[in-house]
């Protein structure tokens, strides 16, 4: 969606998008909203109807009987009309939890649908952030714009009724309430658009806020904190986002002062011309005490109506430009091209071809010109200091970026013309920063997939009786206080057992167990390597465990592919890189 998008279309697309998520939703809230616009409509005209009559009735013959009738109808019609709005008003936010629950499961669904590369691109977080504040306490949601839009309906009914009634009894009043109108309403809009500038001016400052105060309340952080006496430094940064928080509200409430002072002129001098009229009129005994308190009251109202419509479309314009960043976000353009060749349920040859790789917004090459082709049922190990682009090898491979230049082939297609979802079903990846969540073993093992008996990966990765609950034992405290907390080993084989559980063609360690010393490591990987069959496997690392028992070795240094063979081609190599690391290490695996 492009950012010179103009304010209506803004407010008729996020509108609309409102009101078909609702009527989706809950199909009742629409008559809730029907019955509010009612009683909001009806409440001031109670007052301005039967009051003046009242009066006139005291004031004159005090007939018992009509100022019973009159005192019933105003007190009745006041007490159903607050308790009908009361009533819709609970109703409503009821529905609305419903409506925050929607909205909050779509972007949580966007965000895991988003291609990766996009996971670590500034505009891209900082449009998340723009479409979660926006959408939430920004915009209020769902109920908050359609509510906007009901008391803008509600506010125009009543501007009708109140004209109508000073039309009638004070017609001077009229041009002077209109001067007023204009300007509350190009007022009220400078002052949305100074608060619109602000939010889009705080995406960032948000975003980062909300990391500090969460990494400072993780438990896990607990013993870094504590053993590097980190809390100055967390509260110092966390103090100093808040004040640029605070500083920015300041300027916002700095900018808009002279508009919020010339409403307030603006009401004093509405209330002198409407006391002054209507006392004059009632002076020259034109109109009774009750006209003259009928007069006042259509005309506060009528000022109050005026504000409200004014406030509410401006409101209404204020939060459809906040939740516009929610539709701007589910619209964002992806990073990947897609393809649609379904994938051949055979073996596979996967060939790097000159691919070489830059990291978007950075200017040094990953990967340069790597040729390197995987034959199926391989055992690949790719070796290479920290930084050397193993890693980036592997997320080019599984789609989580695509190439700068060159290309990837699967079966001599590009993969980029593959279904990218057929496409990642071919890998089962461990890789080093894997992540667990706070569900059951059997959750994380299978990720909602069934069919298949979890227990027997358990086995296979060597977690059998590990656990007191087995399969169904939680792991962590977050939702029950007796979870368990997985050793780092018990957590590694767990990222295995979900690796074997896929079942791809192509299973892939990158450094899942760079924590362990160097012989367990090397046991892990001849152990999982067994357990691989006859896959196609690809192990990562920048030791030499995986080594003795793979096909071919891939040496990487600065970006490229500096050697390429089996173990002992390798070590023949007088002076080369495996051979000296492999020597350099030689202790852990001879």
């Amino acid at each position: 969606m492009s950012e010179k998008t103009g304010t209506f279309s803004i407010v008729k697309k996020t509108v609309r998008f409102m009101l078909k998520e609702a009527w989706s939703c809950k199909r009742s809230y629409f008559l809730l909203q029907l019955f509010d616009i009612i009683f909001q409509v009806a409440a001031p005209f109670v007052e301005i109807i039967f009051t003046p009559l009242l009066i006139d009735e005291l004031l004159g013959g005090r007939r018992i009987k009509l100022l019973i009738i009159y005192t019933a109808l105003v007190c009745i019609g006041g007490i159903a009309c607050t308790f009908g709005t009361n009533f819709v008003r609970i109703s409503e936010e009821r529905i609305a939890v419903l409506f925050e629950n929607r909205i909050s499961e779509q972007m949580s669904r966007r965000v895991m649908e988003l291609d990766f590369q996009l996971t670590e691109d500034k505009d891209a977080l900082d449009q998340i952030e723009k479409a979660r504040t926006g959408m939430s306490w920004y915009s209020d949601g769902i109920h908050g714009i359609i509510g906007s839009l009901s008391k803008l309906v509600s506010s125009l009914l009543k501007i009708v009724g109140s004209v109508g009634v000073i039309a009638y009894r004070a017609p001077v009043l009229i041009p002077v309430t209109v001067v007023l109108m204009v300007i509350t309403i190009l007022l009220q809009r400078k002052l949305s658009q100074i608060s619109i500038e602000s939010f889009k001016s705080l995406s960032k400052l948000n975003r980062i806020f909300d990391y500090l105060f969460y990494e400072i309340t993780d438990v896990k952080n607990g013993k870094d904190i504590r053993l590097y006496s980190a809390e100055d430094m967390m509260l110092k940064k966390a103090a100093e986002y808040n004040n640029g928080s605070l500083e920015q509200s300041r300027w916002e409430a700095k900018k808009g002062l002279p508009a919020n002072l010339t409403l307030s002129a603006c009401d004093c001098v509405r209330d002198a011309a409407n006391y002054f009229t209507a006392g004059y009129l009632a002076v020259m005994g034109k109109i009774t005490i009750g006209v003259f308190s009928q007069i006042i009251s259509a005309a506060n109202a009528l000022h109050l109506a005026m504000r409200r419509t004014a406030g509410a479309a401006q409101e209404l314009i204020e939060r459809c430009n906040y939740a516009y960043e929610y539709l701007k976000f589910s619209d964002y353009p992806p990073a990947l091209k897609k393809g649609s060749k379904s994938v051949e349920n055979t073996s596979h040859t996967i060939e790097f071809k000159n691919v070489s790789f830059t990291y978007p917004n950075t200017t040094v090459e990953a990967l340069k010109n790597i040729s390197i082709t995987l034959r199926p049922g391989e055992r690949l190990s790719v070796v290479g200091l920290n930084g050397a682009g193993k890693t980036t090898l592997i997320k080019l491979l599984c789609r989580l970026y695509d190439v700068t230049d060159g290309e990837i082939l699967l079966d001599g297609v590009n993969i980029a013309e593959y279904d990218i979802e057929e496409y990642m079903k071919l890998f089962s990846v461990v890789f080093q920063d894997f992540k667990l969540f706070a569900f059951s073993v059997e959750e994380n093992i299978t990720l909602g997939e069934k069919g298949k008996d979890v227990q027997k990966y358990v086995q296979l990765s060597g977690l059998d009786g590990a656990f007191e609950n087995g399969a169904d034992t939680m792991l962590f405290k977050q939702f029950q206080e007796n979870g368990v907390e997985p050793s780092g080993g018990q957590q590694q084989k767990l990222a295995i057992a979900r690796a074997l559980f896929k079942d791809s063609p192509v299973v892939i360690l990158d450094e899942p167990t760079a924590a362990l010393d160097p012989l367990a490591e090397y046991e892990i990987y001849n152990s999982f390597d067994k357990l691989v069959g006859s896959k196609t496997a690809v192990y990562i690392s920048h030791r030499l465990s995986s080594c003795k028992f793979c096909d071919r070795i891939a040496v990487f240094s600065d970006g490229c592919i500096k050697e390429l063979g089996s173990h002992d081609e390798l070590i023949a190599v007088k002076d080369g890189i495996y051979a000296q690391m492999f020597n350099a290490q030689a202790q852990y695996y001879t």
